[in-house]
């Protein structure tokens, strides 16, 4: 005879789901009247949260059970939560189009903007050069003449 191990498992037969008892057939979706969700909504646009006793009146004046209640505000604030993200995305996505709007706008503003002279670019060919190169502009090109820079 051998011993049985405290740790040892009991082996089931058959799937483990098939001792479960039935589930119970789901609730059919509750309608409510126009009525009903109005007070609702107005309810909810002045307090997003209730107190059971206030939760309890409000349901009573409705016809409706406190559980209905409770779960009309909880998926009401659900659908708010989600209402106020998209807000929030959409005015962080026009902050971000209006952001880069703007920065296009000083970048052309730069380039129809002559530059500066520095006194040491003004003396040295090389800088000179340098300092007027603009890549993007196709009519102004750079050439040096025996040491002298002149821009064509």
């Amino acid at each position: 005879t051998a011993a049985l191990s405290p740790f040892t498992a009991t082996r089931r037969i058959g799937h483990p789901y098939q001792n479960r008892t039935p589930p119970k057939r789901k609730k059919p979706r509750t309608s409510f009247s126009r009525l009903q969700i109005c007070e609702l909504e107005k309810r909810f646009h002045r307090q997003k949260y209730l107190a059971s006793a206030e939760r309890a009146t409000l349901a009573k004046a409705l016809k409706m059970t406190d559980a209905q209640v409770k779960t009309w505000f909880q998926n009401r604030r659900t659908k708010w939560r989600r209402q106020t993200a998209e807000e929030r995305e959409a005015e962080r996505q026009q902050a971000n189009r209006l952001m880069l709007h703007l920065q296009q706008e000083a970048f052309q503003k730069s380039l129809s903007q002559p530059l500066p002279q520095d006194p040491l670019c003004m003396h040295n060919s090389s800088l000179y050069a340098l300092q007027n190169l603009q890549p993007w502009a196709e009519d102004n090109k750079v050439t040096s003449v025996s040491g002298v820079a002149s821009v064509v």
